[in-house]
Order: C-alpha cells, then structure tokens, then sequence
C-alpha cells in the first residue's frame, strides 16, 4: 500500500465517526475506470484553469464542460454543483502539494517545526495563485450537507499532510484533535488573508503559534 493511502487509512481509522446517526455508513463509489478518470483528471485542470484566471465567478459549468471537452450533463454526474467541483479541486491541489513536499520534506529538528515548514509551504503555493485559492475557499465556505464527502476528502488530504510532517505513523487521539485544530486555524489564516485582514507576517505567526500544540500532545514528552 503507498505511504499516502497508509496514512490516510490511519487517518480514517482512528480520526472519521460513522455519519448520519449509530452505524450509519457511506456506501463506498464504485471505482472509475481509466477512462473515466481521464474525464475526472480534465474536468478539474479546467476547473483550476478558469479559476486561476477569473476566481470563483469565472468557473462556470458550460465553460468547464467545453474547455475538457465533456458533455455538460456528463459534467453534472460527475460533479453536481460548482461548489462540488470547486472543492473536489482543492482537494486535487492539496494532493499535488502532498507529492511536491514529500518530494522535498520539510527540513525542521522537531514535528512542530516540520508542520510549521510544510503549512506555510502550501500557504505559499496558494498565494501564488490568488484566484484559485479564493474560489476553492469560496466553495469550502459555501458547502452544505450535499457536498460533505467532497469536504472530508479535503480534510484527510489536510491531515495526511501534517501526520506526513510530524512522521507519526500512529497517532493517539489527542494528537489527531491537535491536527484538527490546526487544520482549521491553516483554513481561517487562508479566510484572513484573502480578505486581506491579515499579512503573511500575521499568518506565520499563528501557524507558528498553533503548531505548538503538536508539543503538548506528544505521549513521548510527558513521559
């Protein structure tokens, strides 16, 4: 099994309730073809090709179906809404960013250091392209009930990432809390930023500030 999926199997393991009430369960996609992925793999190149461009108001599904050159209906079993395909994207973003950083690990002495590193490494990626991260933030922020398998996946991908920077293979439950809440300051940072409340100086610090609590859930240094 690749060292992501293990990750993220850890990840779903320990870290993802059942939904929906007791024993309540998602039944599982049926796998996509190669074709079918050769589909999926267009329609959000265009997705993020449009995006980047014009941000959140130039995604429009007639222009994506077009551009990857798919029926709109095909489109729409795909994807059943923008906001669908927008958070699909930053999903697909996030595991480009997964195999660039494991590419080039982050190079800090301690896990906080190494989350730290990696967190402002994506934050970066996504400044550089200020349209897509506001459209995909956009559609994370817009999502309802519809659209949260979509968002759980962007979620594990978020929390494969830092388990992958912190190096814990098995981590308890107070750590994967400690990664949610780092999750989610990494994801108000991105909301601050692109409102343009606060500088990537400001950013730095609280991601710096809320890594810490990787320290203080360490079995290891309360042993």
């Amino acid at each position: 099994m690749p060292a992501e999926a293990q990750v993220n199997a850890k990840v779903n393991k320990v870290a993802k309730p059942a939904q929906g009430g007791a024993g309540a369960a998602v039944p599982a996609s049926p796998p996509l073809t190669e074709r079918q992925e050769a589909r999926r793999r267009r329609i959000l190149h265009a997705s993020a090709q449009l995006a980047s461009r014009g941000g959140f108001d130039a995604v429009q599904m007639r222009e994506v179906a077009e551009s990857s050159q798919v029926a709109l209906g095909t489109l729409y079993r795909y994807f059943p809404s923008k906001i669908h395909l927008l958070v699909a994207t930053m999903q697909d973003q996030l595991q480009h960013m997964h195999g660039t950083l494991r590419k080039k690990p982050p190079q800090g002495a301690t896990a906080t250091e190494r989350v730290a590193e990696t967190l402002m490494r994506a934050f970066r990626a996504l400044q550089r392209e200020p349209h897509l991260a506001d459209a995909m933030v956009r559609a994370l922020t817009f999502a309802d009930r519809s659209v949260s398998p979509e968002v759980d996946q962007v979620s594990r991908q978020t929390t494969a990432i830092i388990l992958d920077a912190m190096g814990q293979e098995h981590p308890t439950p107070e750590q994967l809390s400690a990664v949610r809440v780092i999750e989610h300051t990494w994801h108000s940072a991105l909301i601050t930023w692109l409102s343009g409340r606060a500088s990537i100086a400001q950013v730095k610090i609280d991601i710096e500030t809320v890594c810490r609590l990787i320290d203080l859930t360490d079995p290891d240094a309360h042993a």
